[in-house]
């Protein structure tokens, strides 16, 4: 073959200051490496930096239900889902999944991502008080930013001050996670869901980590904690313990997805689900209604590794969850820590920033219901060998 000559323009310098940072973070402060780029994992190495939490993505009947729907289907309907109507797949699963849930309506997006920014677009006016806890997914934040709403930041879980704020501020939209990516930390929904109420608040939940993980079926802790009547909207990215690639929003009104199909501007512009997708979300949804022994043997190992991190003296930054945080320090501290473990045969995920300060970055433990014991008890064992107990952390 010929080689072909690749010709492109150079970026104007005014616009190069963003990469010519990027590559002295590597060079200078990462050693020529990159934090989230360990080693490969050899064969038997104990995989928790993914979200697959109840072991589905591999399922035969969810590799099934894809693989027919592409030999029948192809790769059929490549347009905006806003020209659906009837009794489309989608629509149809969008009942289903609002049903799981115990919602009057749900609304099918492309991502985690598009359906929280394509919310608070669909929700927020220019001026609207949001009130956001710091920890919340960025992807809410990037919502009320787009939406033109003046964004209020609360501290962590703190409902003093998130009351103080609805307060001072007046009525608004209030933005949580159940359960925080970062750290594994759980919101106090209960007490949140009562100052919404107080407050006449919009209460938007974000579910991605607890849909599939927590409830009798599966259904999320919003609906576990009997609080469906008092959270207006649930989201929920859909590649965590449903292993797919989806949002979904769980809506108070059915009126209202509708409206969201026309004010959203990632459900406008952006091509709909393709018929495999919707396969194997409609059949990884029977499954985690069906295999109830999954939740359990999650919850069982998390609270064990909990435990035996806990009383070591470890930090676990407040972890309720299947998601362990291990921090480390700087970014250098967490690429030595997740060396020290890939070494062990144990992977987690690096968060540095921008998800997390740049004295706080972490290996995320992501654990899943096909551990078994003698992998708990490895796992437990290398984080015991190579993490610092609580008062050897630097500060």
């Amino acid at each position: 073959m010929t080689a072909t000559t690749i010709t492109a323009p150079r970026l104007p310098e005014r616009f190069r200051q963003g990469v010519e940072q990027h590559l002295e973070r590597v060079r200078r402060h990462w050693d020529g490496r990159h934090p989230l780029h360990g080693r490969p994992p050899s064969p038997g190495a104990i995989r928790v930096d993914h979200n697959d939490y109840l072991a589905l993505a591999r399922h035969p009947r969810i590799v099934t239900a894809m693989t027919d729907a592409l030999h029948t289907h192809g790769t059929d309907a490549l347009m905006s889902g806003v020209f659906l109507y009837g009794d489309h797949p989608q629509l149809r699963l969008e009942r289903r999944l609002a049903a799981h849930m115990g919602a009057p309506a749900g609304i099918l997006c492309q991502s985690g991502w598009a359906a929280n920014t394509g919310l608070l677009q669909a929700l927020a006016v220019p001026g609207t008080p949001v009130y956001i806890d710091m920890l919340a997914h960025m992807s809410l934040w990037e919502g009320a930013r787009a939406a033109g709403a003046v964004v209020r930041g609360f501290r962590h879980n703190d409902m003093r001050h998130l009351s103080r704020r609805l307060a001072e501020y007046g009525p608004g939209i209030i933005l949580v996670d159940s359960l925080y990516s970062t750290d594994g930390s759980v919101c106090p929904l209960a007490e949140t869901a009562a100052l919404a109420q107080e407050h006449e608040c919009v209460l938007v939940v974000d579910e991605s980590h607890c849909l599939g993980t927590r409830g009798s079926l599966g259904e999320g802790t919003t609906a576990e904690l009997g609080l469906t009547g008092q959270v207006h909207f649930r989201t929920a990215s859909l590649s965590k313990a449903f292993a797919g690639r989806a949002g979904f929003i769980a809506s108070c009104d059915e009126d209202f997805t509708g409206h969201f199909k026309m004010a959203s501007h990632p459900a406008v512009f952006s091509s709909t689900l393709l018929p495999h997708d919707l396969a194997g979300l409609a059949e990884t949804l029977a499954l985690i209604r069906e295999d109830t022994w999954r939740r359990p043997r999650l919850h069982t190992i998390a609270a064990h590794v909990r435990q035996e991190l806990g009383a070591a003296g470890i930090d676990l930054q407040g972890s309720r969850s299947h998601i362990i945080a291990l921090t480390a320090g700087d970014e250098w501290q967490v690429m030595a820590l997740r060396d020290a473990l890939e070494g062990d045969g144990v992977h987690g995920a690096v968060f540095c920033p921008p998800a997390t300060p740049r004295t706080r970055s972490l290996v995320r433990l992501s654990l899943h219901a096909a551990l078994t014991d003698p992998q708990v008890d490895h796992l437990i064992t290398a984080c015991l060998r190579h993490c610092q107990p609580l008062s050897g952390l630097r500060e």
